[in-house]
């Protein structure tokens, strides 16, 4: 009886939970969510299905596993707590503001710069994210990310519900922008060049009618020449510095005068 226990106990160390996860994010980043079935999983694995469903009860939960370990991955940077730096926000419309590598607004970047290359690397997470987010806003998922931005945004200073307002607007464009930019890569196509698909664009943009499409036609050039990347940080350069202004600061820089 002992020796049979012992076996059980090395088969459940064998194939853990961690496994199981690291592989169906092997077989979702190579089929996509259609490709995550438990007879894939188990030929992955080389085991039995009653093995695995004894670490996930379905492939819902399995999703929500995987969803929260690459989430988990990606802000590993959120170890280090922010410096207490409440107050210290610079004025709207500084020249030169004085952020350090330990500063709130870098450590949003840090954040959200993670996210957009683990969406970026994982493009099926977009829809997962999407999902957790609103079918199950208790999950692991959700709370992790709000912390992880929450954290620094407070650093900042303001109220609780322009914090709560900052924060949000925050997690809405970084999971907004980097599902975009994650579907424009699937777009095209695998045997489409990047370069020549966007210098399609560009030159259709270019020829629309200058009449109904003044700007689209002005900014042509830089779809072809832009960088995702540098576009989505620039991003949240834009969101920090409203935020900042309007919010953060007490709501009264930038603010609408009252009637």
């Amino acid at each position: 009886m002992a020796t049979r226990t012992r076996r059980s106990q090395r088969r459940t160390e064998a194939l853990s939970r961690e496994r199981i996860v690291e592989a169906a994010v092997e077989l979702l980043d190579e089929a996509g969510e259609g490709g995550l079935t438990f007879r894939a999983l188990t030929e992955r694995l080389a085991t039995g299905p009653g093995a695995i469903y004894w670490h996930v009860a379905n492939k819902s939960e399995l999703l929500d596993a995987v969803t929260d370990a690459v989430v988990a991955a990606a802000l590993a940077i959120e170890s280090v707590e922010p410096a207490e730096t409440a107050g210290s926000v610079e004025p709207a419309g500084s020249a030169e503001p004085s952020e350090s590598a330990e500063s709130p607004q870098e450590k949003i970047r840090a954040v959200a710069l993670g996210l957009f290359d683990a969406i970026d690397e994982h493009p099926w997470l977009a829809a997962q994210l999407t999902a957790q987010l609103s079918r199950s806003p208790w999950g692991s998922v959700t709370p992790r990310i709000f912390e992880s931005i929450g954290r620094q945004v407070r650093a900042l200073g303001g109220t609780e519900g322009s914090q709560f307002t900052a924060a949000s607007a925050l997690v809405h464009y970084i999971l907004g922008a980097a599902g975009q930019n994650a579907a424009n890569g699937r777009g095209p196509g695998p045997d489409v060049d990047r370069g020549e698909f966007l210098d399609a664009a560009s030159r259709a943009w270019r020829e629309l009618d200058p009449d109904d499409y003044p700007f689209t036609r002005a900014v042509a050039e830089q779809m072809r020449e832009h960088d995702d990347r540098e576009q989505f940080l620039a991003g949240i350069d834009l969101v920090l510095t409203g935020i900042t202004a309007r919010h953060l600061s007490g709501g009264a820089a930038g603010a609408p005068p009252v009637s």
